[in-house]
């Protein structure tokens, strides 16, 4: 898949699925404005760049004023915008009762508010440039329920009505709004989700990531990479006939029945037969 020429920003890109999307679009052909609020891992994901392909604009998503500031970045860099990725987002745990509100507001400003800043701020650059392609990171958690995760789950299924939304309207603008949800996918934000549960199990993050995916039906955790080879199609010409779509990748996590891989954990079939 060729990107070459296109111009992209994107947002949460220290780290994990943000950093694999940067290094993906620069091998593809993009120049890219990585974003985030840590300007020391933005610098250390740009190093590892080719020379002229990147740079980098340290700022929070849910301030405006800093949206604003990344996407003018990205098009003082580039000459242009083409593609935006909204990948930024926090995880923080607790159930309606527990979630302090002050919590609650700063998960839906980063995950849900965050994205439609940068949206309000990119997609009038990417019309100017003739049309081009908005790519946002929900999540498994937006379609189906996570334990003790309101305010998680409410901004990731926030964000998949956003994006269809912006898809409704846009796409007379040549403007592709997709979105996409992963399932568990390897990265600093998930391992620390998951010390308590390895802790509990007395074992290792890696045995902990092994428990969360054993019901799934490729018993196994994401990888980066993987997502960042989904957007590249969705930020390229291939994917030109789609936009409001909800791709899902989660190693088949979705299809599953509770109740079906309860009584498969017992060693029986559906039935009762083994």
């Amino acid at each position: 898949m060729s990107l070459k020429g296109k111009v992209a920003v994107i947002t949460g890109a220290g780290t994990g699925i943000g950093a694999a999307i940067a290094r993906r679009f620069v091998a593809d052909g993009a120049v890219v404005c990585i974003t985030g609020r840590r300007r020391e891992l933005l610098e250390k994901v740009k190093a590892g760049l080719p020379a002229g392909s990147a740079v980098t604009c340290a700022g929070d998503v849910s301030s405006f004023e800093d949206a604003a500031r990344m996407v003018n970045t990205a098009v003082n860099f580039g000459g242009r915008l083409d593609i935006l990725v909204n990948n930024a987002g926090i995880d923080p745990p607790g159930t309606i009762v527990e979630v302090d509100p002050e919590l609650w507001k700063k998960v839906i400003n980063t995950n849900l508010t965050g994205p439609f800043f940068m949206m309000k701020a990119a997609i009038p650059r990417i019309i100017q440039g003739g049309g081009g392609s908005v790519i946002n990171i929900a999540s498994l958690a937006g379609i189906r329920c996570l334990p003790a995760m309101p305010a998680y789950c409410s901004s990731k299924a926030g964000l998949i009505m956003l994006t269809q939304q912006a898809a409704l309207d846009y796409g007379p603008s040549k403007v592709r709004c997709n979105v996409i949800c992963p399932g568990g996918v390897k990265t600093e934000m998930l391992e620390h989700a998951m010390t308590p549960m390895a802790e509990t199990l007395k074992t290792d993050i890696d045995g902990a990531l092994a428990r969360l995916t054993s019901y799934s039906p490729l018993r196994r955790i994401g990888l980066p990479g993987e997502i960042s080879g989904i957007c590249s199609f969705l930020a390229g010409d291939d994917s030109s006939f789609m936009t409001g779509a909800v791709v899902v990748a989660d190693g088949g996590a979705s299809i599953v029945d509770v109740n079906g891989a309860a009584v498969n954990s017992a060693g029986l079939n559906w039935g009762g037969g083994k």
